[in-house]
Order: structure tokens, then sequence, then C-alpha cells
């Protein structure tokens, strides 16, 4: 019998797989536009990556204008990194991982992490954002005198975690509808209670507390999924059906990030040619000032990047849009108008399926 494959290895082969069948559809939709630059990155402190970034390019005084192209700016994203987590970063893990205790060493933990983040955010004020992120964790125990070099890793904890969501300028319910539903049937082959639980988890993920509003219309978040008891499921004893095994887990986030292109390419092919004023633009960018707000003000990945040393800032702040607007007191968004209904289900989320 042929040794097993190793779980970090599973994942790592899966994302590389996963990450350039998704670049490649972005490109076959838009052919005239110029390639995704392909990035591929050495971590010193131990690991690889490869970032795979779209940005629209600019105008040229003297030149020809560029051609209009369907992505304004968008990042898919690789790593597989390793080393050793220093105490703030404990900390921080610690708050975000109630459902997984987690060893307290002061001299740190070896850690192994891959996973592959995307956010893409097209030019029409009609063609929503959207963010996707499949990870896969493990701290290891500490290397110590004794340990046989040839010998793997004893792992101390692993989980899974991941998710996509759709964060529209302009509310089209169909839109939200196919989106959500096509993460629902993703789940639905894993356990009934998937989505409803990872979809309310979403929802509460990706809330503005200081706007008093979401960042989006939702989609799938969910972390620490491993074999033990998780705060937000069924008791894994129970018998309600759900993804225990490291393999079943597994197969479950690759049934998610598969949904990825049905679920988001379709709507884009939709609406990325929808003609558009000069006020819908304005009223893009003043979104887009939210979600920088969310990504530097709460979002956990984003922060717990920045605390990990080695961090490549390029790509963790991959996410940001090109361009976003603030205004004092905007005048846009009133009840009654096509921006108030996307207000509307911000403030109060809606179940789309």
């Amino acid at each position: 019998m042929s040794p097993r494959v190793p779980m970090r290895q599973q994942v790592e082969e899966y994302l590389n797989v996963l990450q350039d069948e998704i670049v490649g559809a972005f490109e076959k939709l838009d052919p005239t536009a110029p390639l995704f630059k392909r990035d591929s990155w050495v971590r010193t402190q131990g690991g690889v990556g490869k970032s795979c970034v779209f940005a629209a390019p600019p105008a040229v005084e003297g030149l020809s204008p560029p051609p209009v192209t369907v992505l304004e700016k968008a990042g898919v994203n690789i790593s597989v990194v390793h080393g050793t987590l220093p105490p703030p970063a404990i900390k921080q893990m610690r708050a975000d991982h109630m459902s997984m205790p987690l060893p307290d060493r002061p001299e740190g933990l070896p850690f192994f992490a891959a996973g592959l983040s995307l956010v893409v955010h097209p030019r029409n004020p009609h063609a929503p954002t959207v963010h996707a992120n499949y990870r896969y964790f493990e701290i290891i125990e500490p290397a110590t005198r004794d340990t046989d070099p040839d010998a793997p890793p004893t792992v101390l904890a692993w989980w899974f975690g991941g998710g996509s969501d759709l964060t529209p300028s302009y509310l089209y319910e169909e839109d939200a509808v196919h989106f959500h539903g096509t993460l629902q049937t993703a789940c639905a082959r894993h356990g009934a209670q998937l989505h409803p639980a990872f979809k309310k988890w979403c929802d509460e993920y990706f809330y503005i507390p200081h706007r008093g509003e979401s960042r989006g219309i939702g989609g799938l978040f969910f972390d620490d999924l491993n074999e033990g008891p998780h705060l937000r499921l069924p008791s894994p004893t129970s018998e309600v059906v759900r993804p225990t095994t490291p393999d079943e887990i597994f197969a479950f986030v690759k049934d998610l990030g598969n949904s990825f292109i049905p679920s988001y390419l379709p709507i884009l092919e939709i609406r990325h040619a929808t003609p558009y004023t000069e006020q819908q633009r304005r009223w893009q960018l003043i979104r887009r000032g939210r979600y920088v707000e969310f990504n530097l003000v709460y979002d956990r990945g984003t922060k717990f990047g920045l605390m990990t040393p080695g961090a490549r800032i390029e790509s963790i702040l991959m996410s940001l849009p090109e361009t976003a607007r603030w205004e004092y007191m905007t005048d846009m968004g009133a009840e009654g108008t096509e921006e108030g209904r996307l207000m509307t289900v911000l403030r109060a989320p809606r179940a789309w399926v």
C-alpha cells in the first residue's frame, strides 16, 4: 500500500489547480484585456506563494487610451508558508478561534498554512465585487534535540476555513439568488445544517459596526472546522450529518472552491456591459470606501497577516480597490432610490434561498 499523501500536500496541489482555473476563467471572459500578472515568490522565513494580479492599464499622456477592461482590479493569490508564530500572533489567533483551544507556548508555535484568497473589483457599478478564501492550518509540536528530523511533524491542532461573499453596489435580486443558491447546493452534499450556519456566520462577520451595515449581501464564512466540537454546529457525535474527518472536510472545501466560477462568472458576464452613469460610478466608489473600512479595521485575516513575521504586504493588501471615495454626510442611499434598495438589505440581511 502506498503511503498516505499528507493533507498539507493535498491542499497545496488543489489550490494551485484552482488558482489556474479561476484566473483562466477571467482571462477568457475578457480576451482583449492584459493578462493577470503572475508573481511567484519565496518567503525568507519559510514557504512559497504565487500572486496573480490584474490592474487596469493606466492612461499615458501622448498615447492612445488603454482598452476598457471588464475588471478594474483583481487578485487571486495562494500562499503555502511555515514558520513560528510569535506570541502576539498566537494571542490574536486564540481570540479568533474560540472553538479550539491552542497550546500556550511563550517561545512561539510552529505552524503551517496554505490558502487561496481572491478579490475581484469589476469596473462596472452594476457588476458586484466578490471575495473568496479557502485555507488549511496546522499548529505543530516544536522540535527538540531528540526529534527525528525525518519523522513527520506532530500536529497539535488543525483546521479548515473559508467561504465566499458578494458585494454589489446595485441590488439585483436574481444575482443574489443565483450566488447563494450555488453555494447552498455545494453545501448540501455535506450536511443540511452547513449552509444556514455558515450563511449566518457570514452575515455576522462581514458587518461594519461603526456604520451599522454589512459590507455586502453575504455568502458563506466558516473557520475552525475539524473533527472536534464546533460552537456553530451540532456535536460530531450527534445524529446530524456533518464532515468531521480531514478527508471529509477537505472534500467539502473542494466543493466550495469548485463552485466559485459557476457562482460568480455568470453574474459578471451579464452585468459587465450594463450602461451606467457618473452618479452610479460615484455610488460604487462610496461603497468601495466601506469595503476598505471593513478590511483595514475589522478583517481578522488582514490583522493576522500583518502580525506574521515575513508578511508579504503587497499580497495582504491586494484586496483593496484601486479607487474609493468618502463623502461627508453623503446624500446618496436614501430610501426610495436604487441605492436605498441596497442599503435596506445591508442593514437587515435576508435569506436569499
